[in-house]
Order: C-alpha cells, then sequence, then structure tokens
C-alpha cells in the first residue's frame, strides 16, 4: 500500500470512516466502492472521506462475475475531469467498461438507495405478491431516488443510468442479491434476526434503510418505499400492512 498511485476502498460503508487513519497519507486518490449511508451521520461514502481527491465506482456488478471477467459497465464519478480520466484509463479492462460521471452525489445515492427497494422487491416476490407488483415498485423506487438525488445536489438523470436504474434492475431480480434474499426470506415469513444470523456477509440495505429515510425526512423529500422497508425491518408492521400501507396512499398523478 505505500506509494500507491490509486486506492480502492470495498469495505461496508460501516467500516469506511474507521480504515481512513489506516491509509497511506498523500494524494493518492480513493476510489470508493462501497455503497450505503453512514449509520449515525447519515453520510454518503463522498462526504465521509471529503478532503480527499475520491471517485465513486459503482453500477449493475456482482462481484463475483466481475472476477470471473463476464462482460460489465460501471460508472466512475468524480466532479475532477482530469481525475476522471485518469482513473477510468487505469481501472477499465477488456471485459469491464467504465463510463465517466461528473454527479459524484447522484452515483452514490444510486448505489445505497438500490439496497433498500431491492429488500422490497424480494418481499413482494417473497410474499407471493406478484411480477406486476415489484415491476411497479421498481418504477416508483426510481423515482423517489431521483427525488433524493436532486435534493442533495446530484442530477435525477444520473439515476436513469447505470448508478441508478441499472444497479437497481439487477439488485431487485438478481438471486445473488443479498437484499433481495433478504427481502424474499421476509416475504416468506422468516424474521430479520433469523435471515441475519445465518449469514456470513453484510446486507448493506438494512442498515441503509433507517438512514436514508432520516436523511430524506432532513430533506424535507417524501419516500413511501423506504419508509415502508424501514418499518418492516423495525417490526413495526408486518407485510400485510406493509403492502396495505403503500396500496392505500392518495391517489396522484405519476
Amino acid at each position: 500500500m505505500p506509494g500507491a498511485e490509486i486506492l480502492l476502498l470495498a469495505v461496508p460503508m460501516q467500516h469506511l470512516r474507521g480504515i481512513l487513519p489506516e491509509l497511506p497519507q498523500g494524494d493518492a486518490p480513493l476510489v470508493l466502492c462501497c455503497k450505503g449511508l453512514e449509520r449515525e451521520s447519515l453520510l454518503l461514502p463522498p462526504e465521509v472521506v471529503a478532503g480527499r481527491p475520491a471517485a465513486m465506482l459503482t453500477g449493475p456488478n456482482f462481484a463475483h462475475e466481475i472476477a470471473a471477467g463476464l462482460p460489465a459497465a460501471a460508472v466512475l464519478a468524480t466532479p475532477d475531469a482530469a481525475l476522471r480520466a485518469v482513473l477510468m484509463g487505469a481501472l477499465k479492462t477488456g471485459t469491464l467498461r467504465l463510463y465517466g460521471s461528473a454527479d459524484i452525489m447522484g452515483a452514490a445515492l444510486g448505489g445505497a438507495a438500490k439496497n433498500v427497494i431491492a429488500i422490497a422487491a424480494g418481499v413482494v416476490m417473497g410474499a407471493g405478491l406478484g411480477e406486476n407488483a415489484r415491476a411497479a415498485l421498481i418504477t416508483r423506487g426510481l423515482a423517489e431516488i431521483a427525488r433524493l438525488a436532486a435534493a442533495l445536489g446530484g442530477k435525477a438523470e444520473t439515476v436513469s443510468g447505470l448508478s441508478g436504474l441499472g444497479d437497481l434492475l439487477l439488485t431487485c431480480t438478481g438471486e445473488s442479491s443479498r437484499n433481495f434474499s433478504l427481502g424474499l426470506a421476509l416475504g416468506r415469513g422468516e424474521t430479520l434476526a433469523h435471515i441475519l444470523a445465518g449469514r456470513s456477509a453484510v446486507t448493506e440495505g438494512v442498515t441503509t434503510a433507517p438512514a436514508l429515510l432520516a436523511r430524506a425526512a432532513a430533506a424535507g423529500v417524501d419516500m413511501p418505499i423506504t419508509g415502508a422497508v424501514t418499518k418492516l425491518l423495525g417490526g413495526e408492521m408486518n407485510v400485510r400492512q406493509t403492502m396495505a400501507a403503500l396500496m392505500s396512499r392518495a391517489l396522484k398523478d405519476e
């Protein structure tokens, strides 16, 4: 690590701040591969590392497929155009195509929020509510992520790209998604404690949901799906009550 030209931080979001003092000091840019919000501060990855040159590497990618050399695409987001060009050139491979973006906040939010929507999508499928319900949930989930992105200084259109819609589709439909599979088990009647006890890997959406809801509330943004998932995970509502609450919301134009 000493003398490293680029540092890729692929740690669970709740450990990001803790490893920063262990990193070599200097100007080596940080490439953030973690997705979520810090539980206590409600900050996104770029906000946690503020003060150091950084970029988000995010998109619809399962790590085991990247490692196997299967074709994939991702977003490298940083407002520094020169740094963006350097990092894209260094990190691209013959099977990983990178697209640049100046919207680091929008990219970070898409990567965090999609885990929460994926839990909801899993619940829908686990409870046998059907593909229609999942498609509606993904679409409306994308809408609430876009609202918050704009409120936090990002761009709503970023959420329509790989770091938003692309990641959302993969996480809400892919069998390898930890967040989708957790929702699937919840929908089938398993308890959260039982599901988590059987896992060694982190399911980021569990800690992200309440933090994302609090961040949205502070920004004055309505996120009903995120709110429903938070209540479900917190034991405030069961699956039937959660779905009933979402379906009984006041009617409005899309």
